[in-house]
């Protein structure tokens, strides 16, 4: 397998102002004090008010823009690679092109959804692209808004969910320079393809057939047990041989950003995977699960805080419905 000179050059992040605070739930979904702070293991959220998907996109991008002192016309391609569109038609990628004022622009701007992989299917995807000269730059982008599909009367479920952007920019690594990506690798089961879903909204069920007695089928619907149940039994081999074909084992990270399911996957995942407690990042209980941002959300985090620099070893980790697994080690 061969490592792909590709580099993260720079990162944004955006949270909307509105705050939803655990006890804020306990209260409106007539839960004992402390329940969704305990069970769901996230303090607080954040949740659109007049936000969309392609506006936090934006503003996530100019921070990235401004951090490497770019502009939108160093850029040769756009990818929102989230499990949310704002849309069904067109792509929120040509929509976020728009709100940064490059309407006349030409960039290609397109959409990759493999719902909360889809941050990683988009670094790897495009990082061969860079590698093999199709693109120098490129912005990729996940914006999740999930608060306007939770189903309420699930508490298992609506307890985990917030709202946010990251954006990366990501380039061919110039030549005086190490930033790599060794190896990623992603596996669908599709035995597991219903127990994550939001059924309604799609052809099969489309939104002019929503009534009182189906309106369930176009809100999110979970079956975490089984989720962690199958990814358990799968993540092990799956990490070990994907880091065996570029000798490198989970010892030689720095660090592992997973994705934020939920704090007890989380945890049980890092039991499983033998993960020393400094080397696995949980940013949960401050953002909740945001989908596929949720690991650029915590890349971000982790550079502000100094927990990463250049040159260390980080592994993105995660699973998505589908059922999917996925990971990419890198060179930061």
């Amino acid at each position: 397998m061969q490592s792909r000179s590709v580099k993260i050059l720079s990162i944004g992040k955006y949270l909307p102002k509105r705050k939803i605070y655990a006890e804020d739930l306990d209260k409106k979904l007539n839960l004992p004090e402390g329940w969704t702070a305990e069970k769901a293991g996230v303090l607080v959220r954040h949740y659109v008010e007049n936000e969309t998907s392609s506006k936090m996109g934006a503003l996530a991008a100019k921070e990235a823009f401004d951090s490497a002192g770019l502009t939108l016309e160093d850029i040769d391609c756009i990818v929102c690679a989230s499990g949310t569109g704002e849309q069904e038609i067109p792509c929120t990628a040509s929509l976020i092109q728009k709100e940064l004022g490059g309407e006349y622009s030409g960039i290609p701007s397109f959409d990759i959804n493999s719902t909360c992989l889809s941050f990683v299917t988009g670094m790897d995807l495009l990082s061969y692209l860079i590698d093999a000269g199709r693109y120098n730059r490129v912005l990729v982008v996940s914006s999740e808004i999930t608060s306007v599909g939770l189903n309420w009367d699930d508490k298992e479920s609506c307890t985990l969910f917030g709202d946010g952007a990251a954006a990366v920019i990501i380039e061919k690594t110039p030549e005086n320079e190490t930033s790599k990506i060794f190896c990623s690798d992603m596996k669908t089961y599709s035995k597991g393809a219903h127990y994550s879903e939001i059924k309604g909204g799609g052809t099969k069920l489309h939104s002019r057939e929503y009534s009182e007695n189906n309106k369930n089928d176009f809100l999110f619907y979970m079956d975490g047990k089984k989720l962690y149940k199958m990814s358990a039994q799968i993540l092990p081999a799956f990490i070990e041989n994907m880091l065996k074909k570029v000798n490198l084992s989970l010892s030689d990270m720095e660090l592992v950003i997973p994705h934020q399911a939920s704090f007890m996957a989380m945890k049980l995942t890092q039991k499983n995977l033998n993960i020393p407690e400094g080397k696995f990042l949980y940013t949960i209980g401050h953002h909740g699960n945001t989908v596929a941002a949720s690991i650029p959300m915590a890349l971000y985090d982790a550079i502000e805080s100094g927990r990463i620099k250049r040159g260390d070893k980080i592994m993105f980790l995660g699973t998505s419905a589908g059922m999917s697994v996925g990971a990419m080690a890198f060179e930061y």
